[in-house]
């Protein structure tokens, strides 16, 4: 159901990894891996789900409004999530070469689809 979301999401990207679909506790409703991909994306989204909280309390504590979209770059993986509801985001794990601006249009036109998923 979310899979092909994900999938679309995943290869239409250069240098996509994997995608998945959760909540802000870091429990995947589902994900979508390339073949050759070298990370656990439901991992990667459980450890993501302790900063993307602090993220939204700081966020909200400052009162600027609710967190729509974290970026982050390390040596060997970029990621980009974007909120979908105060309970879900979608993520996408790509290589740091990869189109990251493509990656977060495609993340922004697949949020009102899962959305639509989820209800």
């Amino acid at each position: 159901m979310f899979k092909d979301t994900l999938r679309e999401v995943v290869e239409g990207t250069e240098g996509g990894i994997a995608g998945v679909l959760m909540d802000y506790e870091g429990f995947a409703v589902d994900h979508w891996s390339r073949d050759e991909a070298e990370i656990d994306i439901q991992t990667v989204g459980m450890e993501l789900s302790v900063v993307l909280k602090d993220v939204r309390r700081a966020s909200e504590q400052l009162d600027t409004g609710g967190m729509k979209e974290f970026v982050f770059h390390t040596d060997k993986l970029t990621g980009v999530v974007r909120t979908i509801t105060n309970e879900y985001v979608v993520a996408l794990a790509m290589t740091p070469q990869g189109n990251h601006g493509k990656g977060r249009f495609l993340l922004r036109i697949a949020a009102p689809k899962l959305l639509a998923e989820l209800a």
